[in-house]
């Protein structure tokens, strides 16, 4: 049986799983929870978090290229940062994938239960699963070829949205004048209604909603040239990124009044549809909003599955065999792990119900922010050993921003998450100790 993963994905896949990754309920159901919490300044948040983000993922481009046959986020930052940091961002990612293809699987059913409402959402957290695990299972090349053309139809509905909403945007201007078309963000309680306070607040969902563009780094072992493909894969995924979430923004607040975008119980994305009377309109983009939530958990059942079999392939007895590649040369048994997170899902959001999805956004969203924030201090270490005043300051930049909006979400974030989620990290944390114990004496 074979030992090592195939690298059968090229740039074209390793870009569109980055967004798979980065464009899912964040923006189709995430978004107007966000407009909801900051009013018009949430744009503002997003912009913000979009900067960060390509500081970011600058420097991560950095560290891949510095170094030769890396596997993981823990194989990229281990040179800088040392084997606890590399072991603690490797089990931090992987339990952030583990609860976040929860998130998308019961948003998921939330949209599917619109045309199937007497349908449990079990029943479709199940058939996601069962889905998901054959797509991971057989090859990475289906995976990735799956994930392109998924990625590929949200990325195409969100480019139509913006078309019909310039369109929209264009006839205000031209009945009202463009002053008056963009005051109408300010009419109701003004740019930033909640203030300060909303605008932090909001900051929890736009990280959670970027939370998925570092899935790049995860592709390094399986990419064909990958100091050729990563690096470009990041330059041309970052402005897309960023455009697709702060654009639909722009437009949303001008069409719409900030309060029907944060009280409708349907996308924002579906009202612009409407709004220019195209014949089922709700029914498209919800068929394409369940495509891009299941291209989320596709890319959260790959990032996982892999970070997991990095961390145990190297151990020995149970925890090994869990490593082990199939005929495919894919870790089916950790594939089958990961996937099983999905049935906890369903227990959960049995006694949850809709407030689910707002805790584990709250969980989520601290993961993303420790993994943005250990890169940049991995880029920060590198830049450093290099000289680069330039780089120094970025990555330097990016780490007092993440641990002020850090700050900021402990502030305003549910108490409950926080300490759940404090108690997960001291867990990994320390986990490493223990293990150093078990293995002090083989050495």
């Amino acid at each position: 049986m074979e030992t090592n993963l195939q690298k059968k994905m090229t740039a074209r896949h390793i870009t569109m799983l980055a967004l798979g990754g980065a464009i899912g309920a964040g923006l189709f159901k995430g978004s107007g929870e966000a407009i909801g919490i900051a009013g018009p300044s949430v744009i503002l948040a997003f912009l913000i978090g979009g900067m960060i983000l390509f500081i970011v993922m600058s420097g991560l481009g950095r560290l891949i290229l510095d170094q030769e046959n890396v596997h993981g986020l823990s194989g990229i930052v281990q040179p800088y940062l040392g084997d606890h940091a590399a072991d603690f961002i490797d089990w931090l990612y992987w339990s952030l994938w583990m609860v976040n293809i929860i998130a998308e699987a019961v948003a998921a059913a939330t949209f599917l239960q619109l045309w199937f409402p007497h349908v449990p959402a079990w029943i479709f957290v199940l058939f996601l699963a069962i889905l998901t695990t054959m797509i991971n299972l057989y090859s990475v090349t289906l995976f990735a070829e799956t994930e392109y053309w998924l990625a590929f139809a949200k990325i195409t509905i969100i480019l139509i949205l913006i078309a019909l909403g310039g369109y929209l945007v264009a006839n205000e201007v031209f009945h009202i004048g463009f002053s008056a078309t963009l005051a109408k963000m300010n009419s109701h309680g003004g740019f930033a209604p909640h203030g300060i306070k909303g605008l932090i607040s909001s900051l929890l969902v736009v990280i959670y909603s970027y939370g998925g563009s570092e899935l790049i780094a995860i592709t390094v072992s399986e990419t064909e040239n990958p100091k050729i493909a990563i690096p470009k894969a990041i330059k041309g995924v970052m402005g897309r990124i960023i455009s697709f979430y702060i654009v639909p923004m722009i437009l949303l607040m001008i069409i719409y009044n900030w309060q029907t975008l944060a009280q409708t119980n349907i996308s924002p994305f579906v009202l612009v549809f409407e709004k220019v009377n195209i014949p089922f309109a709700s029914d498209i983009v919800n068929f394409v909003i369940v495509l891009a939530l299941f291209s989320s958990i596709n890319s959260g059942v790959y990032a996982s599955s892999r970070t997991l079999y990095f961390r145990l392939k190297d151990n020995h007895g149970f925890t090994k065999k869990l490593a082990g590649l199939n005929k495919h040369q894919v870790p089916q048994k950790a594939v089958l792990f990961c996937t099983g997170t999905l049935y906890i899902g369903v227990i959960l959001s049995y006694f949850l119900g809709n407030n689910l999805f707002n805790y584990l956004v709250g969980s989520i969203s601290y993961s993303v922010l420790l993994t943005w924030m250990l890169i940049s201090i991995g880029a920060f270490v590198l830049a450093h050993r290099k000289h680069s005043s330039k780089d120094i300051f970025s990555s330097g930049f990016a780490i007092v921003a993440l641990s002020l909006i850090l700050i900021g979400i402990i502030a305003n974030n549910n108490w409950g998450v926080t300490l759940f989620t404090g108690i997960l990290y001291c867990v990994i944390f320390l986990s490493f100790q223990k293990k150093q114990k078990h293995t002090l004496p083989n050495n």
